[in-house]
Formats: structure tokens, C-alpha cells, sequence
């Protein structure tokens, strides 16, 4: 069975940072492109960024570029989200999600609380 399980959320004074994990297994890590997601309470969720498979290719929400930045390790099925100047509009549980480019099977975790307040 396929898990996606995220680690690295708290709670964080505004302008500190935090790095987001996010571990895989049972499926081929670099077959899939990756990406961190948001939701804050009574919002939709958003796209935060995305990494191709091979890690060629990153993509950022305009809301947090040149502040996060998103990696892989291909060997450790992980993927990060280092997050740098955090701000109180970033407060929202973060959401890895796993996507095989060409196929419809996409996989979720469930999530970590990032809190940013002082």
C-alpha cells in the first residue's frame, strides 16, 4: 500500500523558517512529480510548489517564491520544502502530494500544521 507521510511542521516566530518532509514507499519515487500544497482553515486548497521527477524542473505559488524552495533525494523517496521568512499568511496544514506524469494515480498524505505567530 502506497503512504505519503509528511514531518517538519510547528509552530515558528514570523520570519523564521521550517523544512518540510515528505517520505514515500510502495511506488517508484522517480516515476513521479512531487508537490507541497496548502489549506488554511476556510480557504481552498493551493498549489505551494511542485518538482519535476528527475528534480530538473520547480515550480512556485507567486505568494512564496524566492522564500521556499523545494528539493528531492531520489534515494531517500523524499522530497523537502525548506521554507525561509516565514510570514502569518503562511499558517495552513501543508499536504505532500505524489503524481505519475502520465497517469491519473496521484497519492496524498495527510498532512502537518505549519503555525507561524509570535
Amino acid at each position: 500500500q502506497v503512504r505519503v507521510v509528511e514531518s517538519g511542521g510547528g509552530l515558528v516566530q514570523p520570519g523564521g523558517s521550517l523544512r518540510l518532509s515528505c517520505t514515500t514507499s510502495e511506488l517508484t519515487f522517480s516515476n513521479y512529480a512531487m508537490s507541497w500544497y496548502r489549506q488554511a482553515p476556510g480557504k481552498e486548497r493551493e498549489l505551494v510548489a511542485s518538482i519535476s521527477p528527475a528534480g530538473i524542473n520547480t515550480n512556485y505559488a507567486l505568494a512564496v517564491k524566492g522564500r521556499f524552495t523545494i528539493s528531492r533525494d531520489n534515494a531517500k523517496n523524499t522530497v523537502y520544502l525548506q521554507m525561509n521568512s516565514l510570514k502569518p499568511e503562511d499558517t495552513a496544514v501543508y499536504l505532500c502530494n505524489a503524481r505519475r506524469v502520465g497517469s491519473r494515480d496521484t497519492y496524498w498524505g495527510q498532512g502537518t500544521q505549519v503555525t507561524v505567530s509570535s
